[in-house]
């Protein structure tokens, strides 16, 4: 009897794991939902990555024009 027992709890521990990926998976596909249809979101996304970068390190990142931050954005 005490194998069945463990054995319930483990499906139930999986179960409850599989949920929360599931959960999880739902939010970020929702987040891409919601950068694909904002442009000025993923742009803002774009530079917290970049300030997390930066402020991880000694890496100095210099913005100009349009075409030389795009360039620095694909480099991620």
């Amino acid at each position: 009897m005490n194998k069945v027992t463990e054995a319930r709890k483990a499906a139930e521990a999986n179960l409850i794991f599989r949920r929360e990926e599931t959960a999880a998976m739902r939010s970020q596909v929702n987040t891409a939902k919601l950068l694909t249809d904002n442009p000025v979101l993923m742009r803002l996304r774009e530079l917290e990555a970049l300030e997390k970068i930066a402020s991880a390190g000694h890496l100095n990142v210099v913005l100009g024009e349009k075409g030389l931050a795009d360039h620095v954005v694909n480099l991620l």
